[in-house]
């Protein structure tokens, strides 16, 4: 193979069209990111490599340095965790290389191209022991993406010859066939298939040859393909559960729709709307700075790129609303000059929904508005995901004024040894634990011993307020059995009210956790209970059936049982945002404990977390508020339990059965009133603070009635 037949084939069918006017337009646009990849490829230049690109898997914060002029070691291990082994042999500092090359003119990008390239074709061989290191299949899928992009950028260089673009496509072909040799039921349903199969299209829009070609592509297309349609849900979310593993599919979905249009391939329509999916979901859970929640196995990172390509590819006005203004510096060198003005002449529109529903998956979006200030609350009550996923079920993140509030841990580390299980376990999440017990246990870095089935329940959204809730059966297996459930009612835009109830006959201790920003502080503080006027007891309450709640009928409630003001307080202070949290169950007890967060992989830092407990005998519900403001404008808010009451039959209900919350802010009195149980029956209404209504859910806003109220689940 003659670099001319290699290079045969015009820019056209390829990614990028004109290197130099990209570059120009690169150092116009995004000098900063230019010096820094000037930074990188300079370091491999002098065989240092650190991996702190916006998309690198597995960062690493410390340069792993080899002799300047020796050979490098394509199998070191730093340590027990083999991620930067495997992130060096995918060599996307190749295309780091390339684009320095263009960007400063200087030769000296292609001589250590040249040389790290040959130096692996020569010395690695494909083994059984190096399909587990250097040649494992994943990276080799990999390698068709990186390698096909970076060779490109030095076409036109005479230190690349006649004998090198023959090794090198011998070697692409070598990594196809691997690839095509290596398919099994298991690339279906994991994203390694999609990583591998994408590859393997990339090296055959790669190939000279048409037969090569041909085969190449429509193999991974009909790979793709069933891919697709058993790892996209129906709500656009890759099953995995992990928003950048959803991402690192998306990309792969992106560069094959790239080039297969540009090649004029035929795309089934099963990928061209999942990948369409895929980008929407990607709007619905994107905070306000533009990042993805670090739900499961996921980094804090920026997915506006993402969606600018999706936008581009799909001529999307409104996926261009979640994108970029511009086209960012690495897209600009995948779709070319032509396709980045192309892209800058594109209309942004909002979306025509705000807040999202993504059922499939069980994840829940509350969301103010479309705006970088805006309010969103997250809730996941959805399957695990398998290794990348979390044991997060009914976990909530939050964000306040376009800051982060309530975080997820991240994800650290895939070692064991490092620190693994202290990240996925639900002590790191926002969630509840019953008797101290894991409700999913990992067994390794990747599988479970126990799994915990979601209970996805029904939500409503209205113009004021909103509701979300879900449960799981997590633990039906200690003694005694206990069927969890939460409920969330957001009063838009800036309170939130969480109940998580716990449906048991047996006693149980309960553990609530808060896990909070680390870019904020917390105070927690004691609050004295308020004491309301003394119930009347049922006998002061008209002649109610006897024969009606029976029990009921002849207690009297103490004020501990069923109306007491907040028990603690909270107070998050970040850079943009603060939230008062009102912790309302009587008997609990919030304590501050210190943990870990990982905004990226092999960083680790400390953040503030508050842990509820209690002990409660039979059922038992934890009642906390939220409060949400800009940072030194938190508004004044006086938050109550009330008793709820028969409004016909004068009986008041225990906290078992029912409760409800008076919030005064802001000029505001709400009454909220949430039922455990059927109360109503016979025909009867449920009444507190002189608010009538029936439902499961109930909002009232006092300014505008006291009668029926906002029902937000019968």
């Amino acid at each position: 193979m003659t670099k001319q037949e290699f290079f045969a084939r015009g820019n056209e069918y390829f990614f990028l069209d004109d290197p130099k006017e990209a570059a120009a337009y690169c150092w116009e646009h995004w000098p900063e990111d230019c010096r820094h990849i000037i930074q990188v490829a300079s370091a491999v230049c002098r065989n240092e490599f650190l991996f702190d690109l916006n998309h690198d898997l597995e960062r690493t914060w410390e340069p792993v340095c080899f002799a300047p002029q020796g050979l490098v070691d394509w199998e070191y291990r730093p340590d027990s965790d083999p991620e930067f082994s495997y992130q060096f042999n995918r060599h996307r500092f190749f295309i780091c290389l390339g684009q320095a090359y263009w960007l400063t003119g200087e030769e000296k990008y292609v001589r250590h191209f040249l040389r790290l390239l040959t130096d692996w074709m020569t010395r690695v061989k494909r083994t059984p022991e190096t399909e587990k290191t250097a040649w494992r299949i994943l990276e080799a899928g990999f390698r068709g993406e990186y390698w096909g992009k970076a060779i490109r950028y030095f076409a036109q260089s005479p230190l690349l010859t006649d004998e090198i673009v023959d090794q090198f496509c011998r070697c692409l072909e070598e990594h196809a066939e691997y690839i095509i040799q290596m398919h099994s039921p298991y690339r279906y349903m994991s994203n390694w298939g999609i990583l591998e199969n994408h590859g393997l299209f990339e090296i055959g829009i790669a190939m000279p040859d048409e037969e090569r070609r041909s085969r190449y592509t429509g193999i991974a297309l009909e790979h793709m393909e069933i891919q697709a349609r058993m790892q996209i849900l129906g709500d656009g979310v890759q099953w995995e559960q992990s928003p950048m593993y959803h991402n690192e599919v998306l990309h792969c979905f992106e560069d094959v729709l790239l080039l297969a249009f540009r090649n004029h391939i035929p795309v089934p329509e099963t990928i061209l709307s999942a990948v369409k999916k895929m980008a929407y979901a990607d709007l619905a859970w994107q905070k306000p700075d533009g990042r993805e929640f670090m739900t499961g196995d996921s980094d804090d990172m920026d997915i506006r790129d993402y969606l600018s390509m999706a936008a581009y590819l799909f001529k999307d006005p409104v996926l261009k609303s979640g994108g970029r203004p511009r086209m960012d510096f690495e897209s600009v060198w995948d779709v070319g000059i032509a396709g980045a003005r192309e892209y800058e002449q594109m209309e942004a529109v909002k979306p025509d929904f705000v807040s999202a529903a993504l059922d499939d998956s069980g994840n829940y979006y509350l969301r103010s508005a479309w705006e970088e200030k805006a309010n969103l609350l997250h809730f996941h009550c959805g399957t695990m995901g398998a290794g990348h996923g979390h044991s997060d079920k009914l976990h909530v993140d939050l964000v306040i004024y376009g800051e982060d509030v309530l975080t997820d841990s991240g994800r650290y580390t895939y070692a064991v040894d490092k620190g693994r299980f202290a990240f996925k376990n639900p002590d790191a999440h926002n969630t509840v634990m019953v008797d101290n017990r894991f409700f999913t246990v990992c067994k390794d870095a990747w599988e479970c011993s126990k799994l915990c089935q979601p209970v996805k329940q029904n939500y409503r959204f209205t113009e004021k307020y909103q509701f979300i809730q879900g449960g799981h059966l997590g633990y039906l297996d200690v003694p005694g059995g206990v069927m969890v459930n939460r409920k969330i009612i957001w009063i838009k835009p800036d309170l939130y009210i969480i109940m998580d109830e716990m449906y048991t006959g047996d006693e149980h201790t309960y553990q609530q956790y808060w896990n909070f920003s680390d870019r904020g502080s917390v105070e927690l503080s004691a609050c004295q209970p308020v004491a309301e006027p003394k119930l009347p007891g049922p006998e002061q309450a008209g002649n109610p059936d006897p024969t009606i709640h029976k029990g009921l009928e002849n207690k009297r409630y103490s004020l501990e049982e069923i109306s007491t003001g907040p028990v603690q307080t909270a107070l998050f202070t970040g850079k943009e945002a603060q939230a008062r949290f009102f912790f309302m169950t009587p008997g609990s007890g919030a304590e501050l404990y210190e943990g870990k967060v990982a905004r990226y992989y092999n960083r680790a830092e400390t953040r503030q977390g508050i842990c509820v407990k209690a002990q409660k005998n039979g059922f038992a519900s934890l009642l906390t508020v939220i409060q949400g403001g800009q940072a030194g404008k938190l508004s004044s808010c006086q938050v109550r339990k009330l008793p709820v009451k028969s409004a016909l039959k004068g009986i008041y209900y225990p906290p078992s059965m029912a409760e409800a919350l008076k919030i005064e802010t802001q000029g505001k009195e709400y009454i909220v009133m949430i039922c455990h149980q059927e109360v109503n029956s016979p025909t009867d209404l449920q009444e507190a603070d002189g608010c009538l209504g029936y439902g499961n859910v109930i909002v009232f806003d006092k300014a505008l009635t006291d009668k029926a109220g906002t029902v937000l689940c019968w």
